[in-house]
């Protein structure tokens, strides 16, 4: 694709969002009802082309996990679809008072909210993402250019096609949502330099891919580098409990930024829960990596490196350690983590207290699975992706996290004295 040809493409984009910004929420839900529906009826031909994707993944050599995160099927699809439907479900956002304050001078001053413009999504793997986007984006009256990675081309552009024809058979402007059909990386960079026609930058992969992004964008860039996600098995925990969240949270789909990393066990019942909770994982095909404290418990686990504390391995390897308490366990996280997703276990409402306050990740949970962040499971319909950032947005960015805001004052002749 050309330089020229990506101006093109984004001043076009540009040009829809000041129209979309106009367009009602009926038109909106209607068309994402539709795109919904498309898909559907089009799963044989997504499937298709998804199929290419999936075998050329194989024959590259890519891991199980990435595969996993490629691959779409008719549960996956109809799952994909019913975000669409929810999404046009959800309240819009977009004119909403955040907050309005009368002024003793008798201004009227009320902050609003307004979409950001022209979001540009840099994705990798995952098809799902095509259709979230544009969902959100639409329903935000964001214009939106899609550029996916190499190993997916196949299955984005054909749920781009069968989105797109819905979009302009239901009046949303031409140009509101675009997708790159260049695989090349040098396409990246010229997007990346597109400043005041691109208003958000949002890439979602791996880290090496956001680390990249955000060193050449001279657009704003929301980040969310990784997933090493900790869940610490407090004392007073009950232990079947724990069993199970612990067991979810890494295995259910361990390919995924909130699936645990590390589990963290105190000292008190490491010898009672980690033999049992060591063999379940391992039955489950989980590589272990543990501290020394670990190894001298459970025989033949691989001791872990100080590297490991920091991996977000995104397959079924898990780094497990005994600490001595709860500060012991808050200590590593903020040392380790990646303020994404956190949690504890425990019957100690003191210990919760703590564990909530003081562990500054987007998401802390108590007795529940890291596995919830999720846009959603927050009853978001979907996300753009899941930021650690903490300038703002944070966490599930659902169609709010794609609002800005303005001041809309109304006065009825007031000058400045």
């Amino acid at each position: 694709m050309t330089k020229a040809g990506i101006k093109k493409l984004c001043e076009e984009a540009k040009d829809a969002s000041r129209g979309l910004a106009l367009i009602d929420t009926k038109t909106k839900n209607a068309a994402i009802t539709a795109m919904g529906r498309a898909l559907l009826k089009n799963a044989y031909c997504i499937l298709r082309e998804n199929n290419k994707d999936v075998i050329n993944a194989r024959k590259a050599r890519l891991t199980a996990a990435l595969i996993d995160r490629l691959t779409l099927n008719n549960k996956r699809l109809t799952s994909m679809a019913d975000s669409l439907f929810e999404i046009a479900g959800l309240k819009d956002p977009v004119g909403s008072v955040i907050e309005s304050v009368k002024r003793p001078n008798g201004l009227v001053i009320k902050k609003v909210r307004v979409p950001i413009g022209v979001i540009l999504i840099i994705y990798e793997s995952r098809p799902n993402v095509t259709s979230d986007c544009i969902g959100l984006c639409l329903k935000s009256s964001n214009a939106i250019i899609l550029r996916g990675g190499s190993e997916a081309i196949n299955s984005n552009i054909a749920i781009f096609d069968v989105l797109h024809k819905e979009a302009v058979k239901n009046n949303i402007p031409r140009g509101a949502i675009a997708i790159i059909r260049d695989t090349d990386r040098r396409v990246v960079d010229e997007l990346l330099s597109q400043e005041g026609k691109i208003d958000l930058v949002i890439p979602r992969g791996g880290e090496s891919l956001i680390r990249e992004v955000s060193r050449k964008s001279r657009i704003p860039v929301i980040r969310h580098y990784k997933g090493v996600c900790h869940t610490y098995v407090d004392k007073t925990a009950f232990l079947p409990m724990a069993e199970d969240i612990s067991f979810n949270a890494k295995v259910q789909r361990p390919g995924v930024c909130n699936a645990m990393e590390t589990l963290l066990v105190d000292r008190t019942i490491a010898k009672k829960f980690l033999p049992r909770m060591i063999s379940r994982f391992q039955d489950a095909g989980v590589e272990i990596r543990g501290s020394e404290e670990v190894r001298r418990i459970v025989k033949g686990v691989r001791l872990a490196t100080e590297e490991d504390w920091y991996t977000e391995y995104l397959d079924l390897i898990l780094s497990v350690r005994v600490v001595s308490g709860v500060d012991e366990a808050i200590k590593h996280i903020m040392k380790y983590g990646s303020y994404h997703s956190d949690a504890i276990v425990t019957r100690s409402k003191s210990n919760a207290e703590k564990f909530l306050r003081e562990v500054d990740s987007a998401c802390v949970y108590v007795n529940a699975s890291t596995r919830f962040t999720d846009g959603n499971e927050f009853g978001k319909g979907a996300e753009m992706g899941i930021s650690t950032d903490k300038i703002h947005a944070r966490g599930p960015m659902g169609l709010e996290e794609l609002t800005s805001y303005k001041y809309v004052i109304r006065g009825n002749g007031q000058v400045r004295k």
